[in-house]
């Protein structure tokens, strides 16, 4: 396998496939946000928006923390299978229902898709990959997720493109934001079929049928990570996980509305500058298929980390001016270009290389859960901190949180590109 790279490829994208969900399903409920609050009258209730926004969240933090120990007993590939099966229900049935109750319900199913493949599938990835192209191959998985950002963003712009007062009372109420969620189901339907032709993963193959290969191996495996020798690189896969999150840049997909509008625009003016950081995301992203081999993992955390803290100050003393405008577009676009090169692909590259192979679907999951802890308590967190902080506070606690990383990944977070796992496994957890 490790000699057809050709093949190795294939089914790198197909596992990778993913993520193009992930980051689909994950973003198109920010453009559907306006017009199915009108239709299920929740727009004057902040709590039922919070509920709607929040219950794929709810699911992600249930599929990942079912995914590992699911993937360690049943295999990878059944897993994917599974994240596939979820994701199209989920397309289908949210654009379906009628009643808010299972409008939730849905997004909560299509959230444990998320969940599940978010660990799976950079694991799966770096499993099959060798040492030399790993990291571009774990990174192709952030590529399909940005590129599922980005088909989201274009989808909602299309269907939303005509924001008066009329259109919100008609097309955009009664079917744009459903559409929004049934374009979802094509891409989902093909994952399911191609997850059919990949193979399961070698290391999966070989813990199975490893001698030292105990019964009840799950409950071995959770009680290892707490094991002296995996302390260590344990907390460092749970650091950069809050970490990707926490970092700030996420809320600017979520609550693109006020980010914008604090900035001085429409709400066509929001769906326009929405798809231009969508398509930087995009960019970016593909720059760091490039780096990430070239200048390493630790490098580009650190510029990630250090990058980001020092726009978010900026950005801050730009809100507390009253700046408005492009500058603010610039400013917000660099913060998605630094991200999409950086903390956005080298955290989950850095996850699925740095755990042994006995601890490694638990350990993958773990800090997956962690992660989608992160992506809740920031989603949560910032329309309070908005009403509190003002958004120049919120940014400046943002860069606060990436230069305190930027100190901890400088003493912590090592070098991975071109070693082999069971190089890194000695490394990071017998000589620790």
């Amino acid at each position: 396998m490790h000699n057809n790279k050709a093949f190795i490829y294939f089914i790198c994208l197909v596992s990778a496939m993913g993520g193009l969900l992930f980051g689909y399903d994950w973003v198109v409920i920010g453009g559907a946000k306006p017009f199915y609050e009108l239709y299920f009258g929740i727009s004057e209730s902040p709590v039922m928006q919070g509920l709607a926004m929040s219950t794929a969240l709810v699911g992600c933090l249930m599929g990942a923390m079912v995914a590992g120990w699911a993937a360690d007993r049943f295999g990878r590939k059944p897993l994917l299978m599974l994240a596939a099966v979820l994701f199209t229900i989920s397309a289908i049935a949210t654009g379906l229902f009628n009643d808010f109750t299972l409008f939730n319900v849905a997004r909560f199913v299509g959230g444990i898709g998320i969940g599940v493949a978010s660990a799976l599938s950079p694991m799966y990835i770096a499993e099959v990959s060798p040492a030399d192209i790993r990291g571009r191959m774990v990174s192709l998985n952030q590529m399909t997720i940005v590129l599922g950002i980005l088909a989201a963003q274009v989808v909602n712009m299309l269907l939303a493109k005509d924001t008066s007062v009329a259109a919100l009372q008609t097309w955009n109420v009664e079917w744009g934001w459903r559409w929004m969620f049934w374009a979802e189901t094509l891409p989902a339907a093909l994952f399911l079929f191609m997850s059919f032709f990949i193979p399961e993963s070698p290391v999966y193959i070989r813990i199975k049928n490893e001698k030292l290969k105990v019964k009840n191996e799950e409950n071995v495996a959770f009680s290892l990570l707490l094991d002296r020798k995996y302390r260590r690189v344990l907390l460092l896969g749970l650091v950069i996980a809050v970490f990707q999150q926490w970092c700030g840049t996420n809320v600017i997909f979520n609550y693109a509305q006020e980010i914008f509008v604090g900035a001085g625009f429409d709400v066509d003016g929001m769906f326009i500058n929405i798809v231009i950081t969508g398509i930087a995301n995009v960019l970016f992203t593909i720059v760091a298929l490039y780096t990430i081999e070239r200048w390493g993992r630790r490098t580009l955390m650190l510029l990630g980390a250090g990058g980001l803290g020092l726009i978010y100050l900026v950005l801050g003393i730009c809100y507390w001016q009253g700046v408005t405008g492009v500058f603010m577009v610039l400013l917000v676009v660099s913060a998605i270009s630094v991200y999409a090169m950086t903390l956005g692909p080298v955290t989950w590259t850095l996850l699925a290389e740095v755990f042994p192979h006995r601890i490694r679907g638990v350990a993958m999951a773990t800090c997956t859960f962690a992660l989608w802890v992160g992506c809740c308590t920031l989603t949560f967190s910032f329309p309070t901190m908005n009403a509190a902080l003002g958004s120049s506070g919120t940014f400046w606690c943002y860069s606060a949180i990436c230069l305190c990383a930027f100190v901890f990944l400088w003493n912590r977070c090592p070098e991975t590109k071109g070693k082999s796992l069971e190089e890194l496994e000695k490394e990071l957890v017998y000589e620790a």
